[in-house]
């Protein structure tokens, strides 16, 4: 009984790894044609007798494209442009939604009603308006504008999830907070902040690949070739009467390489240890800069006394994000 109950697991795992790795390759499918179809030559592509990967591999491709095309000035864009929005709408985005998790005032239902429905809205739909607006303001050709429209597109769901994350953290922790003294700022940005650093980290990332990838509203507003994103610049390769695959692809490949950083650089930093020690540093830089008094709402009290107010504040960490 024990040896056929010991086959069945082994054999589903062996069916869930396989659908997994399925999955991986259907998943990948698509950026090895791209990188296969980047390394031929145009004639190649346009052969009848084609084939998957290429006859001759021209790693040339991948050097032209940054002299046939300012490659450099696209990528500064579009990186002001996602890094800016990202940051406003961040920033934005935490006292909005710490006020709908923690704190109760008129029209809060009403203000939720309108974050939800705003996300039903796609951005083809409000075009016209959009040019309307940023024509009036003299911002239809500049990456402020495009900054704007993209924090405002995205602030929606980073306050939503933030909401979420928020309402998560048990209120214990910022009682034990202002218990020792801390005020609701210095709770928030000290105490809620690193635990809801997860949550946080993953608005970031949506917010930034939304604004990265954001084509339609750039290809509107952007008309001189100096302030165009890079999904909009690499359109030079799209010619009247024929396609540059091979230039266009690469381009493309060079495209994904800072959000794969991105999010490969906050994967690996992002463990439960950095968290909380994130809180921690927070304590100690606090303390042993101010000293004394900064946190606390008697300021004469011993540095002794003020160190049992990380300590509180660090238990109800931990029952947080251990228990």
């Amino acid at each position: 009984m024990k040896k056929t109950r010991d086959t069945k697991s082994i054999l589903l795992r062996v069916l869930l790894y396989l659908f997994v790795i399925l999955v991986v390759l259907v998943t990948l499918y698509p950026y090895f044609v791209m990188f296969t179809t980047a390394a031929k030559s145009r004639a190649e592509i346009y052969s009848t007798d084609g084939t998957l990967l290429p006859i001759h591999w021209l790693w040339q491709n991948f050097k032209d494209i940054w002299t046939l095309a300012p490659l450099s000035r696209y990528f500064i864009n579009s990186l002001i442009v996602a890094g800016g929005s990202t940051l406003i709408a961040i920033v934005c985005g935490i006292p909005a939604a710490y006020a709908l998790a923690r704190m109760k005032f008129k029209g809060k239902k009403i203000f939720l009603g309108i974050v939800i429905i705003s996300q039903m809205f796609a951005p083809v739909v409000l075009l016209v308006g959009i040019y309307k607006i940023m024509s009036t303001f003299g911002m239809t050709d500049s990456l402020v504008g495009l900054v704007f429209i993209n924090a405002a597109f995205n602030q929606a769901f980073a306050i939503w999830l933030l909401r979420g994350t928020f309402i998560s953290i048990s209120p214990e922790m910022e009682q034990a907070a202002t218990v020792d003294g801390c005020g609701k700022v210095s709770a928030l940005i000290r105490i809620l902040l690193p635990v809801a650093a997860p949550g946080i980290v993953t608005a970031l990332i949506f917010v930034f690949i939304n604004a990265w990838n954001e084509y339609t509203v750039a290809l509107t507003l952007i008309s001189t070739d100096t302030f165009k994103p890079l999904t909009v610049g690499i359109n030079i390769f799209n010619g009247y009467n024929m396609i540059e695959w091979q230039y266009l692809f690469a381009a493309s490949l060079y495209a994904i390489v800072p959000v794969v950083i991105l999010f490969v650089g906050i994967e690996k930093n992002s463990g439960w240890r950095t968290h909380f020690w994130w809180c921690q540093g927070f304590d100690f830089l606090f303390f042993s800069k101010y000293n004394r008094g900064r946190c606390g709402r008697e300021k004469g009290l011993p540095r002794a006394a003020l160190c049992s107010c990380p300590i509180t504040i660090q238990k109800a960490v931990f029952r947080q994000v251990f228990l």
